[in-house]
C-alpha cells in the first residue's frame, strides 16, 4: 500500500528525470531523424484517460508519415508507416518522450498502457478500474502478448496488475519487457494486427453500447 502510494510516485520521478538527461542526446538525434524521414511535428500527441479517467497529453515520436490521397484524406495507417516508422516501432523507440508523461506525473513506468478515450463508454464496471492507477509505459498486459491478445484478456491482465501493485511485480514486468523489446516480441506495426477497436467490437458483440456516448 505505501509502494502503491508513495514510493512508485518518487521511482517514476527519479528514475524518469535521471533517463531523460542520460537519453538526451539520443532523444535529440531521434528528433533529428524523424523530422528528416517524416518531417514537422517530430511528435505524436494524443489526448488519453489516465488515473481516475483524468485526460493527459500523450506524447511520442511520429512513425508514419502524413501521405494523402485524392481527396485529401490521410491513407491507411499500413500505407504511412515508413521503413524507419517501422524501426522506431520494433525498437520501441517511439515511446521514448513518454518518460515526459512519467515525469510529470501523467503516467508511470508499469501500469495499464493508456488507450483511446473513446473506448471509456465500452468498459464493464470491473475494467473501467484499470483507471484506478497511473497508466503506464509497459504493463502487465505487454508482457503476456501485447496487442495480440483479445480485448478481454488484454483487459482482464489490466484489472489483475491493478488488484496486484507491488515492487516486485513491477520489476519483474520492467525486466520481462526488456527482454520482449531485445527480441523484438509482440510488435505490432500498423494493419498487421488482429485485435480491433474496442468500441467497434462491443457495439457488435454487445448492442446495448451503441447508443452509449463519450462527451
Amino acid at each position: 500500500m505505501i509502494y502503491e502510494k508513495t514510493v512508485k510516485r518518487i521511482l517514476d520521478f527519479v528514475c524518469s528525470l535521471l533517463l531523460i538527461i542520460i537519453l538526451f542526446p539520443l532523444l535529440l538525434i531521434l528528433s533529428i531523424l524523424v523530422l528528416v524521414n517524416l518531417g514537422s511535428p517530430v511528435f505524436f500527441r494524443q489526448v488519453r484517460p489516465g488515473k481516475d479517467e483524468k485526460t493527459f497529453r500523450l506524447i511520442k515520436f511520429r512513425s508514419m508519415n502524413n501521405r494523402k490521397d485524392e481527396n485529401g484524406e490521410l491513407l491507411p495507417d499500413k500505407d504511412r508507416l515508413t521503413k524507419f516508422g517501422l524501426f522506431l516501432r520494433k525498437s520501441s523507440l517511439d515511446e521514448l518522450p513518454e518518460l515526459l508523461c512519467i515525469l510529470k506525473g501523467d503516467m508511470s513506468f508499469v501500469g495499464p498502457r493508456p488507450l483511446s478515450i473513446k473506448y471509456l463508454p465500452f468498459y464493464t464496471e470491473q475494467e473501467a478500474k484499470r483507471h484506478n492507477v497511473r497508466p503506464g509505459l509497459t504493463g502487465l498486459a505487454q508482457i503476456m502478448g501485447r496487442n495480440d491478445l483479445d480485448w478481454d484478456q488484454r483487459l482482464a491482465y489490466d484489472i489483475e496488475y491493478v488488484e496486484n501493485v507491488t515492487f516486485w511485480n513491477d520489476l519483474r514486468i520492467l525486466f520481462k519487457t526488456v527482454a520482449k523489446v531485445l527480441k523484438q516480441e509482440d510488435v505490432i506495426t500498423a494493419g498487421t494486427g488482429r485485435v480491433g477497436d474496442l468500441d467497434e467490437i462491443r457495439q457488435v458483440q454487445r448492442p446495448e453500447y451503441i447508443d452509449n456516448t463519450w462527451e
